[in-house]
């Protein structure tokens, strides 16, 4: 979902041939290869209305299922999709794709939290979203007034699931999952005659890996489906800036604005600072300044220039130059997560370091979970299964998924040795930005969020090749998924919604 936890040019095991209408509709059909295509495809749809961004409105909800075959053009898996379309029907509305990430997540995150009609009301200010019921209210941030929506669950998340002879190695991996995904929003633009619309794409945390990887899916070759714009929400991009294995550097860098951050809001560090986002360009100076001078040289680095930089360090860490010493001043993030309130019991969150969790005792060097999970996944689960079992009528046996067990993931690369020993989809971003001079792209980030770093994608979203004047960053004042915050998901809505009005 939202763990940090891109391309082959084929792959014999994944062919997604369309089922014929007929089959998906659950008559009798043959496929083009004269095969017998028995498989009922599920679906349910109900028509509701709601005022999002001020205006009233009415709109059919659809869940449904879109088949994918196999190469003997068997059915393979069920790709479940919900969407939300405005009513009376308008071609020349624009039309938004969304997806969160894991890999493994569902898309019920940014459904029920953030864009979707109705969203789960869990508490706003970091603290445990407890036992049910909980508060499942119309949602007026959802962005349906300027965008029809449709929200994809990847194989083996939400409802999505493999049928038959179906196998999950043909769909989970950066570019498998990346084909079927672009598959699914090829078959939606056809069915729903939806092809000259102004199309978006967009998705949080692996979401934004996966939003990479679908555009050169869909812009990379010469059938093209042109996109207006990207929505990169928690990204994650290049994953050797946060690599954290023994002789990487880079991601010590990338973390320490988050860090610094952090100890400000628990009132550990920038005392002096103004806010938040003062203190974190401070950080960002003396992280790729004396602090990445100082990682580059090892062991090579004087005593003095040693001194220094601890010093400065602790000040932006809020840890001590004695743990910072003995960690030879490199603080993974885990680490940091145990220490930074260590005097207090307490420990911070992964996706949102403003929660905090209490663990079995204070003595370990890691967390025993992160509790800006914890924190909120109840409220998601039971909301999303209400909504779609009850309110819109899905029948199912599956468990929903909100974080399904796809894996082992391929995480392999076109291009050999050198592109998978740095693994960075970045660069499909910047080759469709060049060759596509319609399409945007709108960041947001969480100034708390140590799943992706907005360090991170900052230095990923700045190198070369990539068009700066079609980049659009917004920061928030909370983590990884900036919408359980009620005033960031306000923010947020009116962000995306004036990028997509904006086109």
């Amino acid at each position: 979902m939202i763990k940090h936890s891109v391309f082959a040019a084929a792959a014999a095991a994944l062919a997604v041939f369309p089922l014929s209408v007929a089959a998906q509709d659950g008559g009798d059909a043959e496929s083009e290869s004269g095969l017998q295509a028995d498989y009922v495809a599920n679906s349910a749809s109900r028509q509701l209305s709601g005022t999002f961004g001020g205006m009233r409105m009415d709109y059919t909800a659809t869940v449904s299922e879109t088949v994918l075959t196999n190469d003997k053009d068997e059915p393979a898996a069920a790709i479940v999709v919900t969407s939300y379309v405005a009513e009376p029907r308008d071609e020349t509305r624009p039309v938004t794709f969304l997806f969160n990430g894991g890999p493994g997540s569902g898309s019920v995150w940014l459904q029920m939290g953030a864009f979707g009609p109705k969203r789960v009301a869990i508490p706003s200010d970091a603290r445990d979203d407890g036992a049910p019921p909980y508060p499942i209210l119309d949602n007026p941030d959802s962005l349906l007034d300027s965008t029809d929506l449709v929200f994809i669950d990847p194989v083996g998340t939400g409802f999505s699931h493999l049928i038959g002879e179906g196998e999950g190695a043909d769909y989970w991996g950066v570019t498998k999952d990346a084909r079927s995904v672009a598959e699914v929003i090829r078959r939606w633009l056809s069915d729903n005659g939806r092809w000259n619309s102004p199309k978006f794409l967009g998705g949080e945390s692996y979401g934004t890996t996966r939003s990479a990887a679908v555009v050169d899916q869909l812009e990379g070759g010469y059938n093209d489906v042109a996109l207006n714009g990207v929505i990169l929400i928690s990204t994650v991009l290049d994953f050797g800036a946060g690599a954290e294995t023994e002789g990487a550097e880079l991601g010590y860098i990338t973390t320490l604005p988050t860090m610094a951050a952090t100890a400000h809001y628990h009132g550990k560090a920038g005392a002096n600072a103004a806010s938040v986002s003062q203190f974190v360009e401070q950080a960002r100076q003396f992280a790729i300044g004396p602090y990445a001078s100082y990682l580059l040289k090892g062991q090579t680095a004087s005593a003095e220039e040693r001194a220094a930089v601890r010093m400065d360090l602790a000040r932006f860490t809020g840890l001590s130059e004695q743990f910072l010493e003995r960690a030879d001043l490199r603080v993974s993030s885990g680490r940091f997560y145990k220490e930074l309130l260590r005097d207090r019991g307490l420990t911070v969150g992964r996706l949102d370091s403003r929660y905090t969790g209490v663990d079995y005792d204070s003595a370990g060097e890691y967390p025993d979970n992160d509790p800006s999970f914890y924190g909120i996944d109840g409220g998601y689960n039971a909301a999303i299964n209400h909504f779609m079992r009850g309110t819109l009528g899905y029948k199912t046996d599956e468990n929903y998924a909100a974080i399904g067990n796809v894996g082992p993931w391929d995480w392999q690369l076109e291009g050999g040795r050198d592109s998978n020993a740095y693994l960075n989809v970045t660069p499909y971003l910047g080759r469709a930005l060049r060759e596509n001079s319609g399409m945007r792209i709108f960041v947001g980030q969480g100034w708390y969020d140590f799943a992706t770093p907005f360090f991170a994608a900052e230095y990923a979203l700045t190198r070369t090749g990539i068009p700066q004047d079609r980049i659009e960053w917004r920061y928030y004042d909370s983590g990884h998924m900036m919408y359980i915050r009620d005033e960031d998901r306000q923010a947020l809505s009116a962000d995306v919604r004036e990028f997509i009005r904006a086109r």
